[in-house]
């Protein structure tokens, strides 16, 4: 890898960039006191409220599509420019928060259809533990 930018470095402080390159700069920073004493200012100068418009941006996440276009995405019915750049977004920016976003969508779409029964599975384990109490009282 490069020698990171600044920016990248702020990226990496916030969690903004695919797991690779978040490695490989941690791996980088253990091993470079110069890169160490370089994160070291930007952390700096971020307490100290100096931003550049990246900084902003990135946490801000001004790009990042919303929910509900998210969703659209997912369900396909997005049209194709915001949909290209939806896909691209998460798949080559890899924007960690939509992945997740993403993701969760998934998980709730599969809860609706039936195919993972958390809600189910937990009220089932609240009258299990129930019962046995309850059979327990009415015996003695």
């Amino acid at each position: 890898m490069q020698e990171p930018t600044d920016a990248q470095l702020s990226a990496f402080l916030e969690e903004a960039l695919p797991p690779e390159q978040l490695s490989a700069i941690e791996q980088r920073l253990r091993d470079d006191m110069d890169l160490r004493k370089r994160l070291a200012a930007i952390i700096g100068r971020e307490d100290a409220g100096l931003h550049s418009v990246g900084v902003i941006w990135r946490r801000r996440r001004l790009s990042c599509p919303d929910r509900t276009e998210l969703s659209q995405y997912f369900l396909n019915v997005l049209e194709e420019e915001r949909a290209s750049y939806t896909r691209f977004h998460i798949e080559q920016v890899g924007c960690r928060y939509c992945a997740a976003n993403l993701d969760d969508l998934r998980q709730a779409q599969a809860v609706a259809a039936g195919s993972t029964t958390e809600p189910s599975i937990r009220r089932k384990r609240y009258f299990e533990t129930s019962a046995g109490h309850l059979r327990r009282s009415g015996d003695q």
